[in-house]
């Protein structure tokens, strides 16, 4: 055997027994991957220091042009774990700062060019691993609230519990006006700050029984139970006030945003889960068409 087949088989050894190691040990800590590549992936974390990187024989790879070969470390010492940058070119930061070395601490977010992770301490780590993969499938991350797939999955259940009970449901669809001029002339980090303050306007704003989401880059939409048409285009036109009337100052060097709202209903006619996305988007295109910051609703055929 060639000295180098000889180190591949010892790390695809020492592999093994980490991730042996990893399950059989209740006080292994991990990674989980809350952003990039294998989005989700937990990474189990032992006794033999982890690498992470670019090149090949790293224990976890990044195929990334902004990650180096070998990248950072994390190993356990004495007193707990530690993190380190192997002099990468774009530096590790932990929790939005550049380190050299540091110790990591549960819940800190560890980023390596584009992929976040975010490490857990060994207590509960099954338990909270499961909670945050749910988190990652089903809520937006930079808003809190419910993510596309999510929205789409609950529309489709109160769709059924409405043809079962023959009780109204109302769907708003929500577009913030001129967003993308917002980015371009503050930056991302602005636009950032724009959607959170929105996303909070409809927290504060809905009943437990409303699914409110972020669907798209600055779109938003809210499913509203036994509501009918007039009743949700009094809400909808009570979040097109709440969003205009926002102040953001000096934040984001802004002082108006406002929304434009499409409102429909579930009526006779409709079959699928797409007649009422359809009949709302409609209503949101009349809404801009008609000079935006206002509400547009569909009477039901």
């Amino acid at each position: 055997m060639s000295p180098a087949d000889r180190d591949t088989t010892q790390r695809r050894t020492t592999r093994a027994v980490r991730s042996q190691d990893a399950r059989d040990a209740s006080t292994s800590a991990c990674l989980v991957v809350l952003q990039g590549q294998r989005l989700g992936q937990r990474i189990d974390i032992g006794d033999v220091p982890l690498v992470i990187g670019r090149a090949p024989d790293c224990d976890f790879q990044v195929m990334e042009r902004s990650i180096s070969r070998q990248h950072s470390k994390i190993w356990r010492g004495p007193s707990g774990y530690r993190i380190k940058d192997l002099d990468s070119t774009n530096k590790t930061l932990l929790n939005d700062q550049p380190i050299i070395e540091a110790e990591l601490k549960d819940g800190d977010h560890v980023t390596i060019g584009n992929c976040v992770l975010k490490f857990m301490e060994r207590s509960s780590v099954e338990a909270r691993y499961h909670e945050e993969i749910y988190q990652l499938a089903t809520i937006d991350p930079l808003t809190g609230l419910s993510n596309r797939r999510h929205f789409l999955e609950l529309l489709e259940r109160e769709l059924a519990r409405t043809a079962r009970h023959e009780r109204s449901l109302a769907l708003l669809i929500l577009d913030l006006d001129h967003f993308k001029s917002i980015n371009d002339r503050f930056g991302h980090p602005a636009g950032d700050v724009v959607l959170k303050r929105v996303a909070a306007v409809l927290k504060v704003n809905t009943r437990e029984e409303f699914v409110v989401a972020r669907i798209g880059g600055e779109e938003f939409a809210a499913v509203l139970p036994e509501h009918d048409l007039a009743q949700a285009t009094v809400y909808a036109r009570h979040l097109c006030e709440g969003i205009a009337a926002l102040e953001l100052g000096d934040e984001v060097a802004l002082q108006h945003v406002t929304a434009s709202i499409g409102v429909a209903v579930w009526s006779e006619g409709m079959k699928i889960l797409g007649d009422l996305l359809g009949a709302a988007d409609a209503q949101l295109y009349r809404a801009k068409q008609a000079g935006r910051n206002c509400v547009c609703a569909a009477e039901p055929k």
